[in-house]
């Protein structure tokens, strides 16, 4: 299945919110769909991507198929989507509601917030976006920008930098205190 969408940030982040209904628990499962996503993170969503994660997904549900709306299923509507992706995303950002969670869109602007510090288009592991991923859809608290400065530490060599992934976390948490 040729696909022009890819596993970026934002999917893999939906992935993991998706994971963490299936398993009630905090942290991506080793193994996992969030796990399996990673692996192909910034690549077409093809059908080998689906099958990685429809896997994972059977790891933590321990079923034989996957489950309705969870996160193979997503995967796969986000593979067939024939939304244009700028329209979308332009449509979204002009939407964007500052919620003080980690949402899809604050993700998003973590991992463009690492890529501009490493250069690379996927994310490091266990850099900040794994760690805002880990803590997708809780609010922003100072737990997760701890989290996340440490990851962002890993990224730099031990420095936080000005503009960089806990300031952009920490910019969203400032915004949706504004709004209410």
């Amino acid at each position: 299945m040729a696909s022009n969408r890819t596993l970026n940030s934002e999917a893999i982040s939906e992935i993991t919110a998706k994971e963490k209904e299936l398993t009630g628990q905090d942290r991506p499962v080793k193994g996992g769909p969030t796990a399996q996503a990673q692996k192909h993170a910034n690549q077409p969503i093809t059908a080998d991507v689906i099958s990685d994660i429809t896997q994972g997904e059977k790891h933590v549900t321990g079923r034989s198929v996957p489950i309705s709306g969870g996160p193979a299923a997503l995967t796969q509507s986000l593979a067939s989507s024939s939304a244009n992706i700028s329209q979308k995303s332009n449509l979204v950002a002009a939407e964007q509601q500052h919620t003080g969670k980690l949402d899809a869109h604050t993700i998003s602007a973590i991992a463009k917030a690492e890529r501009e510090l490493t250069g690379k288009k996927q994310p490091v592991a266990g850099g900040p976006t794994a760690h805002a991923q880990a803590h997708a859809g809780e609010p922003i608290s100072s737990q997760v920008l701890h989290d996340i400065t440490e990851g962002e530490k890993k990224v730099t060599g031990g420095a936080r930098v000005k503009g960089g992934p806990t300031a952009t976390a920490q910019s969203e948490l400032g915004k949706s205190r504004q709004q209410s």
